[in-house]
C-alpha cells in the first residue's frame, strides 16, 4: 500500500493579494469621490444659474408690468446712471391702488432696485415713506427708450446674456373738455336780438292777419294828422283772408 500525503487548501489570500486589492479598491474610491463631487458641484451651479434666471425674469416681468400698467407718464433721466420714473401705476407690491415706482441703479456694486411709494422724489428725504427692493447685482446695462406709445428695454447683467424687451400702448390720457349744456325747453332764437324789456310786461300777442292787412297805422305826429277828415282808400282783400 502506498501512503498518500494530505493535500494543502487555501483558506485566506496573501499579503500580497490584499495589498494589491486594497491599492486597486482606493483608485476606484477616489475616481468615485471625485465623479459625485463633480455632479454635485454641476447641481449648485445649475441651482445657482435657474435661481438667477428666475430672478432675472420675475424684475423682467415686473418691470414690464410697471409700464404696461402706468397712466403713461414716463420720465427718463439719463445722467451718471438711468433712472425710469412713472408717476402713477396699478401694479403695486404693497397693495396700493396707485403707486409711483422707479427703477435706479444704485452706485453699490451697480446693483437695479425697485423704489415704490407716494409722491416722493429722488433723492428720497427722510419723511418719504417708500419701499426699496434690490433687483440685481453687477448690471453692465440699462437703458431705456420712450417714443409716442412705445417703450423698449435694454438690460444686460454682467456674465449674462443680454434681456431686450418693447412695450406698446403706453399713452398719456387725454384731458376731456366739458361741453356746455344748453336748454333744451328753451325755444330757438329764430336769429332774433334778445327781447331785453321789463320781464314783468305781458307778452304781445300776435295779430291777426286779416286785422294786420285791413289796419291803417296812426301816427301822433304824423303830419297828415291835422284833424280833418282824410279820404279812406278802400282795400280789395284777398278772399281766402276774408
Amino acid at each position: 500500500m502506498t501512503n498518500k500525503l494530505p493535500s494543502k487548501r487555501r483558506n485566506a489570500f496573501t499579503l500580497i493579494e490584499v495589498l494589491i486589492s486594497i491599492a486597486l479598491l482606493g483608485i476606484v474610491i477616489v475616481a468615485l469621490f471625485s465623479t459625485v463631487s463633480m455632479m454635485k458641484d454641476s447641481n449648485e451651479h445649475l441651482h445657482s444659474y435657474l435661481q438667477k434666471a428666475k430672478k432675472v425674469t420675475k424684475a423682467t416681468k415686473v418691470l414690464y408690468l410697471d409700464i404696461i400698467s402706468s397712466d403713461g407718464n414716463i420720465s427718463i433721466q439719463k445722467d451718471e446712471f438711468t433712472r425710469l420714473c412713472m408717476e402713477q401705476t396699478r401694479n403695486s407690491l404693497y397693495a396700493l391702488s396707485l403707486a409711483k415706482v422707479c427703477w435706479v441703479i444704485l452706485k453699490d456694486k451697480h446693483t437695479l432696485a425697485r423704489i415704490e411709494g407716494n409722491n416722493y422724489q429722488l433723492p428720497t428725504r427722510f419723511q418719504d415713506r417708500v419701499e426699496g427692493n434690490p433687483v440685481m447685482q453687477n448690471v453692465e446695462l440699462f437703458d431705456v427708450y420712450h417714443q409716442k406709445d412705445k417703450v423698449l428695454v435694454f438690460l444686460k447683467q454682467k456674465g449674462q446674456e443680454p434681456i431686450t424687451f418693447m412695450v406698446q400702448g403706453v399713452t398719456k390720457p387725454k384731458i376731456k373738455i366739458p361741453v356746455q349744456q344748453t336748454n333744451t325747453n328753451r325755444p330757438p332764437n329764430n336769429g332774433r336780438q334778445p327781447n331785453n324789456t321789463n320781464p314783468n310786461a305781458r307778452p304781445r300777442q300776435p295779430l291777426n292777419p286779416r286785422t294786420q292787412i285791413g289796419r291803417v297805422p296812426t301816427l301822433q305826429n304824423n303830419p297828415l294828422n291835422s284833424g280833418r277828415p282824410i279820404n279812406a282808400i278802400p282795400i280789395n282783400m284777398p278772399t281766402q283772408l276774408q
